[in-house]
């Protein structure tokens, strides 16, 4: 990562951190030192699987994935909407307010940030997405608030889609030309051992994909954190928010997990 403290920087929020109200008051926290002491700009876009689900359990509808994205039937659409736009947005605003933030909560379609479509009919209201115009996001940093942006986009017809949350953060990136690294519940990419594996490129975490090490969610995750590297020329960090101390390092340009290089 670069040392530039002007870049912006886009932190995707993502797995169990949501439901803990403690790590995610550690985060805060950690953003609102940095941001004291750097003024960097900062951005937050989430997910909320793990509510997502929850609410289907309670609905008994039934959960299917297909290549680690979330089948999303155009008739559950404002449910899903209303749990990650709402609940979860609205959970991760109040929590950043009550840590001191000033944190606007947003969509992918505010402003024309990203612009969304349909990723593959059989995903259902599933939108693969692209970046689009970010001066609504910059007015909203330069007036000094930390934007908390949920992975809802609208289509150009209004349709509602749910967008991966680490494919969001990548097109928010690039709308931004900002640095980016994808927070989860895991350190980074392990090897087969269950080390950490410090860099990998394009090749190298194809193997790993083929030879079944890296698995299921992480695929997606992994190939995020690839497109965005090409995307954006700079290296792209994975690494968990599990030791809110480390993210200081991390903001400051720090590698603290697996670091994705550009070809």
């Amino acid at each position: 990562m670069t040392d530039n403290k002007q870049t912006p920087l886009v932190i995707k929020l993502g797995g169990a951190a949501l439901s803990c109200t403690e790590t995610l008051s550690q985060v805060f926290c950690a953003i609102s030192d940095y941001q004291n002491l750097a003024r960097r700009h900062m951005v937050i876009v989430h997910g909320g699987g793990y509510l997502v689900d929850e609410l289907m359990a309670k609905l008994q509808l039934k959960t299917v994935k297909k290549e680690g994205l979330r089948v999303t039937p155009y008739d559950q659409i404002p449910l899903i909407t209303g749990a990650l736009a709402g609940t979860a947005n609205k959970m991760l605003q109040g929590q950043a307010i009550k840590d001191g933030l000033n944190a606007i909560g947003l969509s992918l379609a505010d402003g024309g940030l990203c612009q969304v479509e349909e990723l593959d009919p059989q995903l259902g209201a599933v939108g693969k997405v692209m970046p689009g115009d970010s001066s609504l996001l910059q007015a909203i940093l330069n007036a000094g608030a930390l934007p908390i942006i949920s992975s809802i986009g609208l289509t150009t017809n209004g349709q509602m889609m749910n967008v991966n949350a680490d494919q969001a953060a990548v097109a928010v990136a690039g709308a931004l030309d900002a640095e980016l690294v994808l927070l989860s519940d895991v350190s980074g990419v392990l090897d087969g051992k269950g080390r950490l594996i410090k860099s990998l490129n394009e090749q190298e975490a194809q193997s790993l994909i083929n030879g079944q090490v890296i698995t299921d969610g992480m695929i997606v995750k992994v190939k995020a954190a690839l497109e965005a590297a090409s995307t954006l020329g700079r290296a792209i960090e994975v690494a968990t928010w599990r030791y809110p101390e480390k993210l200081g390092k991390l903001f400051a340009g720090e590698s603290i997990g697996t670091q994705f290089l550009p070809e």
